[in-house]
């Protein structure tokens, strides 16, 4: 057998050491992010934190908590990237669907996957997407961070190639039935498209949770900022900036005990957690959605 000769084993062996590395240069900077979030001032102005807090010092976290601002926009984006994955997840769906069957059943088929093609390779540009989202009424609007980004090309590729992978014979049962297309994408599709929907709603969420442009162009004002957008505003930001704007003198004392280093690894690193808590109930779907959606049957 070959899982039991010497060469297969030491390939595993060597695949273990790479994978181990890989994990470590991404778990590392996370640690380093945690450390500094959590080390005083001292040790951060003198260099001297590397994956480890030095002098522990909670006051980054206590100031972060009484931010009205960082509170607001975590929550925004905690409603944006729930909706914003719902809407993407629901229009994948019903585009991959019909996108999935053959040209005889759906003559137009063509036409719309050329669409979607040509719409996935050139983009319409930002002048003219925020000129169409300005049309739409949609600036400073919760939508604006939601409708434009509403069918991501790649996730309805992802999704017609496992869709086509599926049995015909089931729907054809189906049909003959008396089910409708509805009920057939409903009751056998959408049952059996558990890995692929868990992969590209894992795709929504992390873009939604991740995405700051989109509030700094469509939004004026910063009460309705998501988290990704203020935290791009806050690490351009100096501690120095946030002390000339604040006149509380509890802020100011808690503020004199951090670095705007510490402030901006504990925002970065709270901004971390939800995805991060989200991963693991997802991955034991992830690896079997991309494969099986990535072939063509």
């Amino acid at each position: 057998m070959v899982e039991n000769s010497k060469a297969y084993k030491c390939f595993l062996v060597f695949d273990y050491i790479i994978v181990g590395f890989l994990a470590l240069l991404c778990f590392l900077p996370i640690l380093h992010v945690f450390a500094v979030s959590l080390s005083d001032r001292v040790a951060n102005s003198a260099g001297m934190v590397s994956f480890w807090p030095v002098n522990l010092n909670l006051e980054s976290y206590r100031y972060m908590m009484k931010d009205l601002e960082f509170v607001r926009a975590f929550f925004i984006s905690v409603v944006r990237t729930a909706v914003g994955g719902a809407v993407q997840v629901a229009m994948t769906i019903l585009c991959a669907y019909p996108l999935s069957k053959s040209s005889v059943r759906m003559p137009s088929r063509i036409v719309y996957v050329w669409f979607f093609l040509i719409a996935s390779l050139f983009s319409g540009g930002l002048v003219p997407t925020y000129l169409l989202v300005k049309q739409l009424g949609l600036l400073n609007s919760f939508w604006a961070m939601i409708i434009p980004g509403a069918v991501p090309i790649g996730n309805v590729i992802l999704m017609l190639n496992f869709f086509r992978n599926l049995p015909k014979e089931m729907e054809e049962a189906a049909l003959i039935d008396g089910a409708g297309q509805m009920k057939v994408l409903l009751h056998i599709y959408i049952p059996l498209s558990k890995a692929s929907i868990a992969t590209i709603a894992l795709f929504s969420m992390v873009g939604h949770w991740n995405s700051w442009f989109d509030g700094k162009i469509y939004f004026t004002k910063t009460a309705m900022q998501p988290l990704a957008t203020y935290l791009h505003t806050m690490v351009s930001q100096s501690t120095l900036n946030v002390i000339m704007e604040t006149t509380d003198m509890s802020v100011l004392e808690q503020l004199m005990t951090i670095t705007n280093e510490s402030l901006k690894s504990a925002q970065l690193f709270i901004g971390m957690i939800p995805i991060l808590c989200v991963y693991p109930f997802i991955q034991k779907y992830f690896t079997k959605g991309i494969v099986v959606g990535s072939l063509k049957g």
